[in-house]
């Protein structure tokens, strides 16, 4: 009977939890559309969620009717993720985010295209995100069917195209690195890779000269469930 005490008590927490959330959520879409978080917060707001997620506190709400409706009316969420297409690492579940919150762009190998740079630029001029984060995973297939490019494999035509994305930021790879430790290096490369392009545009050097926005890098990793954001 403890046990089952146990649990209900903690469905009640979970519940208000959810409830007291969810009006958060109304509250911060109910405002004027300039950002509800600076840059630094919303980074704090992906850690702290990464963080339930790994101890297995991840709240999960159900979706309340009324943050249905305010969201029927806009969206200003505090945060923009490219991430890799891979199904275990789904952005909203691994930083414990609601419906809302995060502006999600997800492509095989998080590469930049002329698509996805369309979109951040649509994040940032008319979403204005103070955060926006590349978001690389351990075991990337799309990194490793590059790895294996560089060493003369070859694809059909179009990963051969999305492989070429990726290929300039791993030219500095060492080549002596053994095939687990090669692997772990091109994940981080990658990101960095991208990181550099969206970097190397006019609106990002506006916006980070004026301080509003902050670019990150993070590499998930699939065993622990940790973010590891890059120094």
């Amino acid at each position: 009977m403890d046990k089952i005490a146990q649990h209900l008590q903690r469905m009640a927490a979970s519940e208000s939890s959810s409830r007291s959330s969810a009006k958060d959520r109304i509250r911060a879409m109910s405002v004027d559309p300039s950002p509800a978080y600076t840059a630094d917060e919303a980074l704090a707001r992906l850690v702290a969620g990464n963080e339930r997620f790994v101890r297995g506190e991840a709240r999960f709400p159900t979706v309340q009717k009324e943050l249905l409706a305010a969201l029927a009316k806009g969206q200003h969420p505090y945060a923009t993720v490219l991430g890799c297409s891979d199904s275990r690492v789904p952005p909203e579940l691994i930083f414990d985010a609601g419906f809302g919150e995060l502006f999600i762009i997800r492509v095989a190998g998080n590469v930049i295209s002329p698509e996805v740079m369309g979109t951040l630029q649509f994040a940032a001029v008319h979403l204005r995100t103070p955060l926006f984060v590349v978001l690389g995973h351990e075991g990337c297939g799309a990194v490793g069917a590059a790895l294996a490019a560089r060493n003369g494999a070859h694809e059909p035509a179009r990963i051969s195209l999305l492989l070429d994305d990726i290929l300039p930021g791993l030219r500095g790879l060492p080549p002596e690195l053994a095939p687990d430790g090669a692997m772990r290096t091109a994940v981080e490369a990658n990101v960095r890779w991208s990181m550099h392009q969206l970097l190397e545009t006019p609106e990002a050097k506006t916006r980070l000269r004026e301080g509003t926005v902050k670019l990150v890098g993070g590499i998930y990793e699939l065993e622990s469930g940790c973010v590891r954001f890059l120094p």
